[in-house]
């Protein structure tokens, strides 16, 4: 078993721990692979990480606490949580790239986007959204909205 032990500096804003030492964040983890880089084992063990944050936002999203008493209604709840996921993630990767908001939790993107008031008119065969425009993020909104549509469009 190694244990493998990194110094590396916080990235520009981030809160210092208690247990950070001169400026500096301690990360170490173990493994038991006999082979390998330094380097590839470091790089696996985030992606694991990554795996971890996308089960934490999920608790955030509602698979936390299982609402309905039956087996089968929590297992459709389960079901709709886990597609949430997948489309919060996807949709922070395709319309809001070069922006914060693709890092944001789940619940600032509900404080900041999902929550804008907006109201659906249909006239003729056209279907509009109108959204608020005092909202500070409307803009945000609007942008990735017409990112995702560029990408449905044919041709």
């Amino acid at each position: 078993m190694r244990l493998i032990v990194r110094k590396e500096r916080p990235h520009p804003g981030a809160q210092l721990r208690i247990t950070d030492l001169d400026g500096h964040r301690i990360t170490a983890f173990v493994t038991n692979t006999s082979r390998g880089q330094v380097a590839d084992l470091e790089l696996r063990h985030r992606r694991r990480a990554r795996a971890e944050d996308r089960i934490r936002c999920a608790k955030d999203s509602g698979l936390a606490n299982l609402p309905l008493h039956a087996f089968d209604q929590n297992q459709i709840w389960c079901a709709v949580v886990a597609l949430t996921g997948d489309l919060v993630a996807w949709m922070q990767t395709l319309a809001l790239t070069g922006h914060a908001a693709r890092r944001w939790e789940p619940k600032r993107l509900r404080l900041r986007l999902l929550s804008i008031a907006g109201r659906l008119a249909t006239t003729g065969r056209r279907t509009w959204l109108h959204l608020a425009r005092p909202a500070p993020f409307t803009g945000l909104a609007l942008d990735g909205l017409r990112r995702l549509d560029a990408l449905a469009a044919p041709g």
